[in-house]
């Protein structure tokens, strides 16, 4: 019998199928083609099943040129196939192939839904991702936030300092990814630079805008919260700097020689006049001071620790206010008119305050002594410099308490002079006493101390501090 043939199975149509079949060994099974009536070539794999059934499995039908069906030679191997199948012992191959097609079509079903899963799975999670803030954003959110003390949004200092070292190191993670271990790489590297202070002033930084996520549930917990200070950085030293009356006497001179704008002068006299801190002064604006009353009201949006302050002017620190009021010179408001400036102390462009960090760094070149000038800055580099050492606009306030004290005022009307809370939580409870006439004596008398070591006489005799009795 042989082989089946193209050339028979394009024989031509009798009236009556024909079968054809290629020599097999017996247990085998064979291949077959069938020539219908109507002239169709169709292939199958004849055997018998386990129950002494004969089965014509079709295979497909036969295309000459493989485009719309089986060639002989494709057919005849697909056969053999099943043929290896059927001799391996698996006898009901209808069956077998039958179930492998539904296991298949299953095993497709199931991987075709774990890939729509997966599909899904990732989409959820893009948006997951896209929706989740970055430390950037929840800080731009933070800065802008009223303070609770102060209702005002945070400070340009403290958003510099994100933007220098927050920012580059952490601001592209998500809130939820940021680590302890991230936090303490970016303050070890503010304190590999040496600013060691800055460091641990940081982490307060960092635990305020760590905290302020929680509370809107952008994350579920700080990890800022177990980092100390005593962790990072060196903890600052305290400052004892105070301006002898020797040297309060040979500031007016220094001052002359220095050759600073005269606002920056009145404000250093207002500074030590007053008690005053710094920034407290440099935003001060002229509707808070009212010279005929002799007052000056720091609000709590600028009092450091949130709490109102009136501070009672004496006619010393009047005649700075007073000499300061020209100084200020004019604005203008968005539809050009001139008005009066409304800072006591304003910056160039007279829209806003001075920096307070100019007074600070105006002192500060004066006393660099020989290492000289820096790149448009001063040249008198040694115009402030004291016997005492270096000084600053705080140590200002410093010596204005020094002062008080040594002419007898009580630490309790000094500490409210200069704004401090009561540490005890009774006495801020039951002792109400504003001390208002005790500041207003306590001003009157440093005042006139100034006025008298800053005149031209030459008998004033240098105050030592009292001792309890």
């Amino acid at each position: 019998m042989g082989k089946i043939t193209v050339r028979e199975l394009t024989q031509r149509i009798t009236g009556s199928d024909i079968w054809l079949s290629d020599d097999a060994p017996k247990g085998a099974g064979r291949f077959c083609a069938r020539i219908t009536r109507s002239g169709e070539q169709i292939f199958y794999f004849r055997y018998t099943s386990e129950s002494g059934e004969r089965v014509r499995l079709p295979l497909g039908r036969f295309d000459a040129t493989g485009k719309n069906g089986l060639t002989l030679d494709a057919a005849r191997t697909k056969a053999g196939e099943l043929s290896k199948l059927y001799q391996s012992g698996v006898k009901n191959v209808r069956e077998h192939l039958e179930q492998s097609a539904r296991l298949e079509q299953a095993r497709l079903e199931a991987e075709e839904a774990r890939h729509e899963a997966e599909k899904a799975a990732a989409e959820a999670e893009q948006q997951r991702i896209s929706k989740r803030r970055t430390v950037e954003q929840a800080a731009r959110q933070w800065f802008a936030a009223p303070g609770k003390r102060s209702g005002q949004p945070k400070s340009t200092e403290l958003i510099r300092r994100f933007e220098r070292d927050v920012f580059p190191k952490i601001g592209a993670l998500a809130l939820e990814d940021v680590k302890k271990g991230d936090l303490r790489t970016l303050l070890e590297a503010i304190e590999t630079r040496g600013a060691r202070v800055l460091a641990r002033h940081m982490i307060a930084d960092l635990r305020q805008f760590f905290d302020y996520c929680v509370s809107f549930d952008w994350i579920d917990a700080s990890p800022a919260a177990s980092i100390k200070r005593t962790d990072i950085g060196a903890k600052a030293e305290e400052r004892a700097r105070v301006l002898s009356e020797a040297e309060v006497r040979a500031l007016p001179q220094a001052l002359k020689s220095a050759h600073m704008a005269r606002s920056t002068e009145l404000a250093i006299w207002v500074m030590l006049s007053t008690s005053c801190r710094v920034g407290e002064l440099s935003k001060a604006r002229w509707e808070d001071v009212d010279l005929n009353a002799r007052t000056w009201k720091i609000p709590e949006d600028i009092a450091k620790n949130g709490h109102e302050h009136t501070v009672f002017l004496s006619p010393f620190a009047v005649r700075c206010f007073e000499e300061l009021r020209p100084l200020s010179g004019m604005t203008e408001d968005d539809a050009g008119n001139l008005l009066p400036c409304p800072w006591v102390l304003p910056a160039k462009h007279h829209k806003e305050h001075v920096c307070e960090k100019s007074i600070a760094k105006q002192i500060g070149d004066r006393q660099r002594g020989d290492r000289g000038a820096m790149s448009n800055r001063t040249a008198h580099t040694s115009a402030l410099m004291m016997p005492g050492g270096k000084w600053t606009p705080h140590d200002l306030r410093r010596t204005a308490a020094t002062m008080m004290t040594a002419l007898g005022v009580l630490p309790e009307v000094v500490e409210r002079c200069l704004n401090h809370l009561e540490q005890n939580r009774m006495k801020r409870i039951y002792q109400r006493h504003d001390y208002a006439p005790e500041m207003r004596e306590a001003w009157r008398l440093l005042g006139d101390r100034l006025e008298l070591l800053t005149s031209a006489a030459e008998n004033v005799v240098t105050l030592k501090p009292r001792t309890a009795a």
